[in-house]
């Protein structure tokens, strides 16, 4: 399936199917984390921005254009300032592997986020790294 020729769901379609097929448990491991993620307190803008950076930093063309999609049928966001904090903390976030500064969870605090957000932006993190390796790895991305 080329990434040129293919429709969005038909690249989502066969990811979703060579996952399945080269390792069930990953597909399910993800699945639940992606399902614990969409749970969190984070607002639906920040899930998806969330999201997009991990995806564009692991250079996943499936999940930018799926999760753009996504993010553009939300609508506008009711605070692009706070969105901007949570793609910088999702950046920080993966720039050390979890160990952000207590200046850089103050920030993050201070655009109206709170600890627990952090926590759950880690979540997201996990699972989108689990998800974008895993495409990219299987060459569905």
């Amino acid at each position: 399936m080329s990434h040129t020729t293919a429709t969005l769901p038909e690249r989502t379609a066969g990811a979703v199917a060579l996952l399945k097929e080269q390792a069930p448990h990953v597909l399910d491991a993800f699945l639940a984390l992606s399902a614990a993620f969409e749970s969190t307190s984070l607002a639906p803008h920040a899930r998806e921005t969330v999201i997009l950076t991990v995806a564009r930093r692991s250079q996943c063309h499936l999940c930018v254009d799926m999760h753009e999609a996504k993010l553009a049928a939300l609508g506008p966001a009711p605070s692009p300032e706070r969105l901007d904090a949570v793609r910088e903390f999702t950046l920080q976030v993966l720039a050390s592997s979890g160990a952000v500064s207590d200046a850089e969870l103050a920030a993050f605090e201070a655009a109206g986020h709170t600890r627990r957000n952090a926590l759950e932006v880690v979540l997201g993190v996990g699972a989108y790294t689990l998800s974008t390796f895993a495409n990219r790895m299987t060459r569905a991305a």
